[in-house]
């Protein structure tokens, strides 16, 4: 654009963005500029972040992710990093991500082996649970900012039953998918595969707690906006 500084520029352009995902995360929450965040909301995208493997890039690119992760982790204790690397591994950030359908005689889609659905992939009658413990009744699974809730939440509830430190990835992962029951009889001990599912959940969290380190002054400085 010719007669306009380029740094300039990208500098209006990201405060735009990050001015237009701070108006709908606060229509989210029920606060008052409801009115311009409905107006803005048909024009945004619930696909994937561009770059999953980022924490950073994420959250630059949807800044209201941080915040409902951060309400998440002042709630119930659960760090960012862990609840992202979670999601990361259930959904890849896909708003309403299922399992895939079996198939009939090899070719004809047939049901789907459970009821995950949402960014965190969980059943019907665990989100009925989380629900009722809540009184969140107005969740969504394909809400972000509730899965990370739930996410939390479900984090919190593995301490209190199996003592589980909230910090602890691989464990937290291995309670999360067989459940706390499953957890404690210890029915991962005959999944070799799954362990290296939590391994991988572990490794990613401890990346996105190192990128975390390095953009989270910027990002605590984009939540303190009034709204």
């Amino acid at each position: 654009m010719p007669g306009v500084n380029r740094d300039t520029l990208n500098l209006s352009m990201l405060v735009t963005k990050k001015f237009s995902q701070r108006l709908i995360y606060s229509f989210a929450k029920g606060r008052w500029l409801f009115v311009l965040a409905a107006l803005i909301l048909s024009s945004c995208s619930t696909s994937p972040p561009a770059n999953t493997e980022d924490i950073c890039a994420i959250f630059n690119e949807k800044s209201d992710w941080y915040e409902a992760s951060l309400d998440s982790y002042k709630k119930w204790g659960v760090p960012i990093h862990v609840q992202m690397a979670i999601m990361h591994q259930e959904s890849h950030f896909v708003d309403d991500a299922q399992p895939p359908r079996t198939t009939l005689f090899w070719f004809i889609p047939w049901t789907r082996p459970s009821s995950a659905y949402g960014y965190a992939q969980v059943k019907d009658d665990t989100w009925d649970w989380y629900i009722e413990k809540t009184g969140n009744s107005g969740a969504d699974r394909d809400d972000f900012a509730d899965a990370v809730d739930f996410i939390g939440w479900y984090g919190n509830m593995s301490h209190k039953m199996l003592g589980i430190s909230k910090w602890d990835a691989y464990a937290q992962y291995l309670a999360y998918h067989e459940g706390q029951g499953g957890y404690k009889r210890r029915t991962y001990n005959q999944k070799p595969w799954l362990k290296k599912v939590a391994a991988k959940v572990k490794k990613n969290a401890s990346r996105y707690s190192a990128q975390l380190k390095k953009c989270e002054s910027e990002l605590d400085s984009w939540s303190l906006w009034p709204f």
